[in-house]
């Protein structure tokens, strides 16, 4: 009777055992599941069913990705659903509920062995729609940029590949991608992509000279943001945006550079743009730190000229300043100007 119970208690153990094999073996994964049904909606060209699908953000950057399956397409069908998709998001409301579908074809499409031109159109439709990639995007893009670059393609021929499946560049696309550049160091190559915009019909506008003057003057390479700002001023006859010009500035007078961001904001007054008083602050306290008090003195006095008056510590430190090494009319001339504006 033992005997008999031992063997029974064996044979159901093992018997579990094997179901619990076989359950492994054969069930169907979440993402497995998720994947089939985005595959069924595509093949039947229920595309707009597709925003239903994608649970959260998660399941949209899922590795392997959602929409691995487009690779087993022909390169002329797999860009005709890709497009067909895209056509087909455009009229869901809101736009955002559309996020996740794009953002997976976007990962798709940059990690595939040719992820140009197709790529652009996808990111040019997150942009369109008001949403912001995904972090890990500017990676991606730069480095499936950097490589199609390496292949002696110019910055314009990459870009005007749109055109062959329907779709133009824009300022957005280029400005997101020098911004993809920027954010991993590979500012040589951001600024190739600002002189290629032309030749591709794009046109840079603040945000492609902000973002790279702002990538420049974060490592101190005050050279090429100088030259940046004046291009953008003097030849684009574009107005910089007060950061921009604080930026510079800034730059400057950490590289112990005054004289010269002096005719930085020289060049933009005669150019009529307005410099706030960030700007100038920051460039009279760089002339007293130089211990250019001369110059200190003269940058105030157009600073007052504008309206501004400097903090009660730089006033004291600039007439001091002056006083100090002789140049008392100057001295006299910036204490009169500061009791005649109250201060």
């Amino acid at each position: 009777m033992n005997i008999g119970r031992t063997k029974t208690s064996a044979f159901l153990l093992n018997f579990h055992h094997f179901l619990g094999q076989y359950s492994s073996i054969h069930s169907i994964s979440p993402s497995q599941t998720l994947q089939d049904s985005i595959k069924a909606a595509v093949e039947s060209k229920s595309y707009k069913k597709l925003p239903d699908l994608f649970p959260s953000l998660q399941e949209a950057c899922h590795n392997p990705n959602l929409f691995l399956f487009l690779s087993t397409f022909p390169l002329n069908l797999r860009t005709q659903v890709v497009d067909e998709i895209l056509q087909s998001l455009i009229s869901i409301r809101p736009r955002s509920k559309s996020q996740f579908v794009h953002g997976s074809l976007l990962f798709y499409t940059l990690q595939s062995p040719s992820p140009f031109p197709l790529s652009l159109p996808v990111l040019q439709r997150i942009l369109h729609s008001g949403c912001v990639p995904s972090p890990q995007t500017h990676f991606l893009l730069s480095s499936a940029w950097l490589k199609q670059r390496s292949q002696a393609k110019s910055v314009a021929n990459i870009l005007m590949d749109m055109q062959s499946i329907g779709y133009k560049p824009d300022s957005n696309i280029c400005n997101y991608l020098i911004s993809s550049l920027c954010s991993i160091g590979e500012l040589a190559e951001a600024f190739q992509v600002l002189k290629g915009m032309g030749g591709a019909g794009c046109i840079p506008d603040l945000e492609s000279y902000g973002t790279l003057i702002h990538a420049a003057t974060a490592v101190r390479r005050t050279d090429k943001a100088v030259e940046l700002l004046k291009e953008m001023v003097v030849k684009v006859k574009l107005m910089p945006r007060q950061g921009t010009i604080t930026n510079v500035v800034a730059a400057l007078r950490t590289n112990r550079e005054v004289r010269r961001a002096v005719e930085i904001i020289e060049l933009l007054e005669r150019d009529s743009h307005d410099v706030g008083f960030e700007s100038y602050e920051l460039l009279v306290e760089g002339c007293l730190e130089c211990r250019e008090y001369i110059l200190a003195g003269k940058v105030t006095m157009g600073m007052t000229d504008r309206g501004f008056i400097p903090y009660i510590k730089v006033r004291q430190e600039v007439v001091e300043g002056l006083a100090g090494i002789g140049e008392v009319e100057l001295a006299s001339a910036v204490r009169r100007r500061f009791v005649e504006l109250g201060s």
